[in-house]
C-alpha cells in the first residue's frame, strides 16, 4: 500500500474519493492507501472460500460479501476492504449508502506477502475493537495454512491452526464448515 500525496483526509473525503475511483483505497487515521491487485492464487483461494461458505450461510440470517464491502472501524479510524465479510443478523451501515458495513460477524483475509505482517498485527488489533466481530480467519495462499481467532468470554481470543488438506474448519458462529480440500482446490502448487 502506498499513501496518496495529500496531508490529511476526513473519512467523508476518503469515501467520496474511493467511490469515484477505479482503484480501491483503505483509509487509516487521515491517510489513504492504494490497494494492490491480488495474485492468481489469492483470487483462487478467496473464490473457493466464498463458494463454500455462500450456500451454508444463505437462509441462516447471514450475508456474505466478497472484496468490495468496506468495513468501518471507528475506534481505529479505519476503513478497509477485507477479502470476505460475513454479517449475521441485520447489517448496519454508516451513512445512507449501503457500502460501509459497521457490524461484521466474521472477517476473512487471504494473506499476501506484502500484507501478511499487517494482517496478523495491527489490522487484527483494529479488527478486535469491533464489538460485533466473533471470528477472524487468515488463509495462506502458497501453502495449506489457516489461522482462526474466535472471541471468547471476557473479550479473550482463542487461536486454532490447520495445516492439512484433510482438515475441516468448524465455524459455529456462522453455522458453517470449510473443508480445506475445497478451499485449496485447483490452487497451483498445493495438493
Amino acid at each position: 500500500m502506498s499513501a496518496e500525496p495529500q496531508q490529511e483526509w476526513t473519512f467523508e473525503e476518503y469515501l467520496a474519493h474511493d467511490r469515484e475511483s477505479e482503484v480501491r483505497y483503505e483509509y487509516l487515521d487521515g491517510q489513504i492507501f492504494a490497494m494492490s491487485g491480488a495474485s492468481r492464487k489469492h483470487n483462487l483461494v478467496n473464490s473457493n472460500i466464498q463458494a463454500a461458505l455462500h450456500p451454508q450461510v444463505r437462509g441462516h440470517g447471514c450475508e456474505i460479501y466478497v472484496c468490495d464491502m468496506r468495513v468501518r472501524i471507528p475506534a481505529a479510524d479505519l476503513g478497509t476492504y477485507p477479502d470476505i465479510v460475513v454479517v449475521c443478523g441485520e447489517p448496519e451501515f454508516e451513512g445512507e449508502k449501503e457500502d460501509v458495513l459497521t457490524n461484521p460477524t466474521l472477517l476473512v483475509e487471504v494473506l499476501s506477502p506484502s500484507t501478511e505482517d499487517y494482517d496478523h498485527g495491527k489490522k487484527f488489533a483494529h479488527y478486535r475493537t469491533l464489538p460485533s466481530l466473533a471470528s477472524y480467519l487468515m488463509f495462506a495462499q502458497d501453502e495449506v495454512h489457516v489461522e482462526l481467532f474466535e472471541r471468547q468470554a471476557a473479550n479473550r481470543w482463542a487461536f486454532s491452526e490447520l495445516r492439512s488438506l484433510e482438515d475441516v474448519l468448524d465455524l459455529p458462529v456462522i453455522e458453517s464448515r470449510l473443508a480445506l480440500a475445497d478451499v485449496y482446490a485447483a490452487v497451483p502448487g498445493i495438493g
